[in-house]
Formats: C-alpha cells, structure tokens, sequence
C-alpha cells in the first residue's frame, strides 16, 4: 500500500538537501546575530547609561548600525554578487544583533519611568531620524563613491 500523493515527499529537483535549505542560513544569521550581539553589549559595558540619563551608547549603535546597512546593501546589490549567506550573515545576523531597537523602546520607557518623559520623547524622535537620515546618507554616499571609481 503506498501514502496517498498529499502525503509523499516530493521526487527529484524539488527534494532539497539539508545543506541547500534553509539550515545554512538560519547557521548564518545565528552565528552573526551572537557576533553582533557581542559587539552592542561590550559598547554598553564601555559607555553605561546611568539612570535617567540620555542612553548614548543605544543611540549611537544604531545610528551607526544603520549606516553600515546604507553601505551594505549598496555594495552587495550595486557591485558585488556576493555569496547566498553573506546577506543572512553579515545583514540580518551581525547588524541586527548590532542595532537594538528593542533596548531602544526600553530606554524610553526608563526614561519616562525616571520622570523625564520630554528626554524619552526626545530620544524617540531622534534615534528614528538619525537612523533614516544615516542609511539614506550612507547608500547615496556609497553609490556616489562607487560612481565615480567606474570608468
């Protein structure tokens, strides 16, 4: 007796392997997530933010988080046909285990919590501009760079 046709594995080209699926990327984003993540708290070790105080170190991380995505991306879909699991790696694991916009809502709510919600809505506004205006300066910098070294 044979499995109805819903329930059989599929047959040739369509069967992946384990190390053609999706396994190799989650292994990419893990490894760079845990390397990123390392990163972001050494630098809040380095620069603590003392209760009610303006959390420096978050801001900057990802401002500049965001910046090295602007160049990032441009680099890899602009001039080089990277490897499948360099986006995975470096983007997704390394940046985003880098930036941290959840730390970032818990900063407001610790700034508000400490009665200083006009530093926590200040904080909120300037963290999502400086991270737009950072990834939109940094990929038209990089593509202005790129152009100008093509013949």
């Amino acid at each position: 007796m044979t499995a109805p046709e819903s329930l059989r594995a599929p047959a040739g080209p369509a069967r992946r392997s384990l190390g053609q699926g999706q396994a190799p990327v989650v292994a990419a984003v893990a490894l760079g997530g845990a390397l990123g993540a390392t990163a972001r708290y050494a630098l809040s070790l380095h620069w603590p933010t003392p209760p009610g105080g303006f959390p420096w170190a978050t801001f900057w991380t990802n401002v500049v988080g965001c910046a090295v995505i602007g160049v990032f991306m441009v680099v890899i879909t602009d001039v080089w046909a990277a490897h499948r699991l360099v986006r995975p790696f470096f983007g997704t694991g390394v940046l985003g285990g880098f930036t941290t916009f959840s730390t970032y809502a818990v900063d407001i709510q610790k700034l508000v919590d400490h009665g200083r919600p006009a530093t926590g809505l200040v904080y909120l506004a300037a963290t999502l501009l400086a991270a737009l205006a950072a990834v939109w300066l940094a990929s038209t910098a990089a593509r202005r760079v790129l152009k100008r070294r093509q013949p």
